[in-house]
């Protein structure tokens, strides 16, 4: 650990308060948690990255009955795993979970190594997260820094600089660090991930239950909810995009997004021409000739309709997608490397797909099956 001059971090009542508090009050029953299985572990941090424990419950008990093993993950089809991640969020970390289990079962024989630094170096573990699995799977002293971990710390602390900022990060590291116990380093963790998720919370802390609190700087200056300091905000560029909901004998074309990038290795609806960037959410009506064109590589186009606009709202823009519904008068044959795929429409909701396209063609295809029953 780097040691600045004038800095004395070490405080041991930090920890022994904490983990008392989490023995008691923390939680304890989470599906991940009463285990040295550092797989299950790594999974449920992997999903935990951005997401809350409530959204994360269901994949992670779904993801475990498809793949019970890290042998299980990492032999799977890229497609499969896609499909289960499918609604969560953050692509990338599938991506790089099914990366990680490959490289755990090459290099490791299957075991995960216990050295945060080795772990660091698997895809899609940064030190925090290496720091977590090492801490629970094996009981190493290695310090987190989520933003769980960096709320916490502002506001007790009361640090008053942006947090993303580089050298208040590397404070906060020296921080983490200098407060480690020399006991009870899985109390401790699971410690300050509850706090900063049921106490010390982004909008609504309950100062009243912290035991923080007598040694807190912002609540003894009032600065709960001006620390920890806010990234400068910069406006959200607004995005359009046309995309085709071709519907053809009960199946649906699908192309493969590029394996990086937004939906990065999902498979989606056909795009006219990308994410375009527009000064409002009025999406202009599709060209009938481009839309023709467009069309023509799969088809002969029979009929086309305007849907109502979807909206969807990524962390750096947002995107204003409008659907057309097309029916063929006569399918075209397609290579089989064209990147595009006749998906069955019945198997819609289990397809790997991004989760406002999936909403999109599930209410398609239930809209399709209510008017066909009501032509007998």
């Amino acid at each position: 650990m780097k040691v600045v001059a004038g800095e004395n971090f070490a405080d041991p009542s930090f920890s022994a308060d904490l983990i008392g508090w989490q023995k008691v009050h923390g939680r304890h029953v989470l599906p991940w948690q009463n285990t040295r299985d550092a797989y299950l572990i790594w999974l449920s941090e992997i999903m935990l990255q951005q997401t809350q424990v409530s959204a994360v419950l269901g994949y992670y008990a779904r993801f475990l009955e498809r793949f019970p093993t890290v042998r299980d993950l990492a032999c799977a089809p890229v497609e499969d795993v896609m499909a289960q991640w499918s609604g969560l969020g953050y692509y990338t970390r599938a991506r790089n979970l099914h990366k990680c289990a490959q490289r755990v079962v090459a290099e490791y024989d299957g075991v995960f190594p216990s050295d945060p630094l080795l772990l660091a170096e698997l895809p899609g573990i940064g030190r925090s997260t290496a720091a977590a699995i090492s801490a629970f799977s094996s009981g190493t002293r290695a310090a987190i820094m989520d933003g769980n971990v960096k709320r916490v710390f502002a506001r007790v602390f009361g640090i008053d600089t942006y947090p993303g900022e580089r050298k208040t990060e590397e404070m906060m590291w020296r921080r983490a660090e200098a407060l480690l116990p020399e006991l009870g380093i899985e109390s401790y963790t699971q410690g300050l991930m509850d706090m900063g998720a049921t106490l010390c919370t982004r909008s609504s802390p309950s100062c009243e239950r912290c035991p923080m609190q007598p040694r807190c700087v912002a609540f003894s200056t009032d600065r709960t909810k001006d620390l920890p300091v806010r990234k400068p905000k910069k406006a959200s560029p607004e995005k359009h995009a046309v995309m085709l909901a071709i519907i053809d004998g009960g199946q649906v074309l699908l192309e493969q997004r590029p394996p990086s990038g937004i939906w990065g290795g999902l498979l989606s609806l056909p795009e006219l021409d990308g994410h375009l960037l527009a000064e409002d959410d009025e999406v202009e009506a599709a060209d009938d000739d481009a839309l023709m064109l467009a069309v023509g590589k799969f088809g002969e186009m029979e009929s086309h309709e305007r849907l109502s606009t979807v909206t969807h709202v990524f962390t750096h823009y947002k995107l204003h997608i409008a659907p057309y519904r097309v029916t063929l008068a006569r399918r075209l044959a397609m290579a089989a490397e064209s990147g595009h795929v006749w998906y069955d429409a019945a198997k819609i909701a289990d397809a790997p797909l991004p989760a406002p396209i999936k909403k999109l063609l599930l209410e398609l295809v239930g809209d399709s099956k209510a008017a066909q029953q009501r032509m007998f």
